[in-house]
């Protein structure tokens, strides 16, 4: 399930509009001293810095990016290496993207369109990858099938009773409110906008109005406080609350909504055996809403230097498209038959932006994640972006239970970061954990390819991991040898270490990042490959 980032951080900001009183400030910031040697960039990004941070240099531009760009001009130079196959396992995947569609794995021992499984693996006509949900987009949370199915039995049904109470009212507030600001803000910018002859105004222009109408007043104070919010404009901040509406709605109607049968594709999900058939051919979004997997795999992958939208990180890659996650939680048996998949058809690193709090059936995506290391894959996850410690909360998938042993090495969990260095550099809605999360990698703003041939930006641990799963294909293509164990080792151990002191979790509380993560690193491209060089060099 993807939760929302940015809209909902509004919340607790908006309602100054409502209420008029003002914000609050952190509980930390950061000290000269206290972030390592590096200096804090202290001027906004321009709209080129924002739409590349990520693939930025922490020395060279003050911005704690990848270094991406330094890594192609220093070690690889051209050096295309072998072309590495990475599935994206997603929601719908825009495959005929101007900015993908020559990045696409293709079955070679399959003939399109003839209705026959022709290489024997059990998928018909699978040129391009699965989609495992069929035609299926809007789904319950995976606690809400818990509840749906009646079985007070399991230890976590009276858990689930609490949380869906909670989530419930919480969203039914959110509603309220969302509908209240967008009311407020959408009259006040009229009144503006009728003010000042134009809707297109500035900061500037409003600053001009001189009036002794109260209504106008107060019209001109309510969009002043949404600037005050680093609003670009009005309209853009409205359509943002609309996304929002769309959200809350879609949580009330379909995730919450105990009564919905969202599954399509006529199996059971509850029997891993009941596995051939389901599903079809066609990993394409089936909703004008199903943006993620598009923006994930650009992240990862769009065509490099060819003048449009956005670089992805890894320059030799082929993406294997899987559709396993809805508008809602994924079913478990979606994902381990996906991994098997990946692993099955070639793939060397597979990408799950993905993840919930409930998994019924979690001991098949851990044998799934095992199945891959015996196939020498990469497993790369986001960690989730509800703000918890993920030692002390169970969120999946994962490879252990818990805090135990691991069933393998080859899986790997990132958190998000900002673009700001310092002690707000760990993104707000990030999940952390010393034990389970392995590194952090830049997730918020991240601009990358959306269908129709569109680009944008988009926050989560969702966008941090595809950035370290094209690390990963870098490194897989230029050091084809070295295993997937070792990719990750590589990946942990040469990361930045920040030793900068930075708030994580709702209550902000203070921490470093040896705390918060295993390697107490984010990824960097740069030294990723230079030790992979290293390795591979040792052998």
């Amino acid at each position: 399930m993807k939760y929302p980032i940015r809209t909902f951080a509004y919340t607790f900001v908006l309602s100054a509009i409502l209420t008029s009183c003002g914000g609050s400030s952190g509980v930390l910031s950061t000290p000269i001293e206290n972030i390592d040697t590096s200096p804090i960039k202290v001027s906004e990004l321009t709209e080129s810095e924002l739409n590349t941070w990520s693939h930025r240099d922490l020395l060279v531009d003050t911005i704690p990016g990848m270094s991406v760009n330094k890594a192609y001009k220093k070690i690889i130079k051209g050096k295309k290496g072998e072309p590495v196959i990475v599935a994206v396992i997603d929601s719908g995947i825009d495959i005929d993207h101007e900015d993908l569609d020559d990045v696409l794995w293709t079955n070679g021992d399959e003939i399109p369109n003839n209705g026959k499984d022709d290489d024997n693996n059990g998928f018909v006509d699978d040129i391009h990858g699965w989609n495992f949900v069929g035609e299926g987009y809007n789904e319950q949370l995976e606690f809400v099938r818990l509840l749906a199915s009646g079985d007070t039995s399991n230890p976590r049904y009276k858990e689930a009773q609490a949380e869906y109470a909670e989530e419930y009212q919480k969203y039914t507030g959110y509603k309220t409110q969302y509908d209240q600001i967008y009311q407020q803000v959408s009259g006040a910018h009229q009144a503006v906008s009728k003010a000042l002859n134009k809707e297109d105004y500035t900061l500037d222009d409003v600053n001009t109005i001189n009036t002794q109408d109260q209504s106008l007043q107060q019209s001109v104070a309510i969009v002043k406080y949404v600037y005050s919010l680093d609003a670009k404009s009005i309209p853009s901040f409205l359509d943002e609350i609309k996304t929002g509406l769309i959200e809350i709605n879609d949580m009330l109607n379909y995730h919450l909504n105990k009564s919905l049968s969202g599954r399509k594709t006529g199996d059971d999900p509850n029997n891993l055996n009941d596995k051939l058939g389901y599903g079809n051919n066609n990993p394409r979004p089936v909703s004008e809403n199903e943006t993620h997997g598009t923006h994930v795999t650009g992240i990862i992958a769009a065509e490099r230097n060819n003048n449009l939208g956005t670089n992805g990180v890894a320059n030799n890659v082929q993406i294997m498209a899987i559709r396993s996650t809805p508008n809602g939680d994924e079913y478990d048996k979606d994902v381990a038959l996906a991994i098997h998949y990946a692993a099955d058809n070639g793939a060397k690193v597979i990408n799950g932006s993905f993840g919930k709090s409930y998994s019924p059936h979690s001991e098949w995506v851990r044998d799934a994640i095992k199945y891959a290391a015996e196939k020498d894959v990469l497993v790369v996850m986001s960690a989730g972006n509800s703000s918890e410690n993920v030692d002390l909360k169970p969120s999946f998938p994962n490879d252990a239970v818990g805090t135990g042993t691991e069933v393998s090495d080859n899986f790997l969990l990132v958190g998000s970061i900002t673009h700001d260095y310092g002690s707000d550099m760990v993104s707000s809605f990030s999940n952390y954990g010393k034990v389970n999360v392995d590194v952090f990698a830049p997730g918020s703003e991240i601009y990358s390819s959306l269908p129709k041939n569109t680009y944008g930006l988009k926050d989560g641990t969702s966008m941090a991991a595809p950035n370290v799963t094209g690390v990963a294909a870098l490194i897989r293509s230029q050091y084809p040898n070295l295993t997937a164990g070792q990719v990750k080792r590589i990946l942990m151990d040469s990361g930045l270490p920040i030793k900068a002191k930075v708030t994580v979790g709702e209550n902000k509380d203070v921490k470093t990042f040896s705390e918060i993560s295993s390697s107490g690193k984010i990824v960097n491209a740069y030294n990723a490959l230079i030790m992979a060089s290293q390795v591979a060099n040792s052998k």
